[in-house]
Protein backbone atom coordinates (compact mmCIF):
# COMPACT_ATOMS: atom_id res chain seq x y z
CA UNK A 1 0.00 0.00 0.00
CA UNK A 2 1.49 3.48 -0.68
CA UNK A 3 2.57 5.79 2.08
CA UNK A 4 0.75 8.97 2.71
CA UNK A 5 1.21 12.17 4.75
CA UNK A 6 -1.91 13.31 6.28
CA UNK A 7 -2.05 16.90 8.42
CA UNK A 8 -4.84 19.35 9.49
CA UNK A 9 -5.28 22.83 7.42
CA UNK A 10 -4.31 25.65 9.44
CA UNK A 11 -7.86 26.56 10.43
CA UNK A 12 -9.05 22.92 11.36
CA UNK A 13 -10.28 22.05 14.75
CA UNK A 14 -7.77 19.78 16.37
CA UNK A 15 -10.75 17.10 16.87
CA UNK A 16 -10.35 16.22 13.23
CA UNK A 17 -7.37 14.81 13.33
CA UNK A 18 -8.68 12.15 15.54
CA UNK A 19 -11.48 11.50 12.90
CA UNK A 20 -8.93 11.09 10.30
CA UNK A 21 -7.25 8.67 11.93
CA UNK A 22 -10.35 6.49 12.90
CA UNK A 23 -11.10 6.95 8.62
CA UNK A 24 -7.92 5.27 8.07
CA UNK A 25 -7.89 2.25 10.79
CA UNK A 26 -11.74 1.69 9.24
CA UNK A 27 -10.70 2.04 5.49
CA UNK A 28 -8.39 -0.55 6.28
CA UNK A 29 -5.12 1.75 6.59
CA UNK A 30 -2.07 1.39 9.19
CA UNK A 31 -1.00 4.54 10.84
CA UNK A 32 2.76 4.52 10.45
CA UNK A 33 3.91 7.54 12.48
CA UNK A 34 2.05 10.13 14.17
CA UNK A 35 3.78 13.35 14.37
CA UNK A 36 4.08 15.81 17.77
CA UNK A 37 5.54 18.87 15.71
CA UNK A 38 2.73 19.09 13.81
CA UNK A 39 -0.79 18.38 13.55
CA UNK A 40 -0.73 15.08 11.58
CA UNK A 41 0.39 11.48 10.65
CA UNK A 42 1.73 8.95 8.09
CA UNK A 43 -0.31 6.22 6.50
CA UNK A 44 -0.53 3.21 4.46
CA UNK A 45 -3.61 3.11 2.91
CA UNK A 46 -5.05 1.81 -0.61
CA UNK A 47 -4.93 4.36 -3.47
CA UNK A 48 -8.82 3.58 -3.81
CA UNK A 49 -9.10 5.73 -0.54
CA UNK A 50 -7.32 8.53 -0.80
CA UNK A 51 -9.97 10.13 -3.09
CA UNK A 52 -11.66 9.63 0.45
CA UNK A 53 -9.45 11.90 2.39
CA UNK A 54 -8.59 14.44 -0.36
CA UNK A 55 -12.35 15.72 -0.60
CA UNK A 56 -12.06 16.14 3.26
CA UNK A 57 -12.57 20.07 4.16
CA UNK A 58 -10.10 19.73 7.05
CA UNK A 59 -6.89 17.54 5.73
CA UNK A 60 -4.38 17.77 3.51
CA UNK A 61 -3.42 14.42 1.42
CA UNK A 62 -0.08 14.21 0.10
CA UNK A 63 1.66 11.07 -1.35
CA UNK A 64 5.07 10.67 1.09
CA UNK A 65 8.27 10.49 -1.21
CA UNK A 66 11.87 11.58 -0.98
CA UNK A 67 12.62 15.61 -0.87
CA UNK A 68 15.92 16.16 -2.60
CA UNK A 69 17.72 19.86 -1.67
CA UNK A 70 19.92 21.98 -3.76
Amino acid sequence: MPLYNITLKTDAPVEELEKAKASVREKGGVIRHEYSIIKGFTAEFPDDNVQTFESTEHVHVEQDGAVETQ
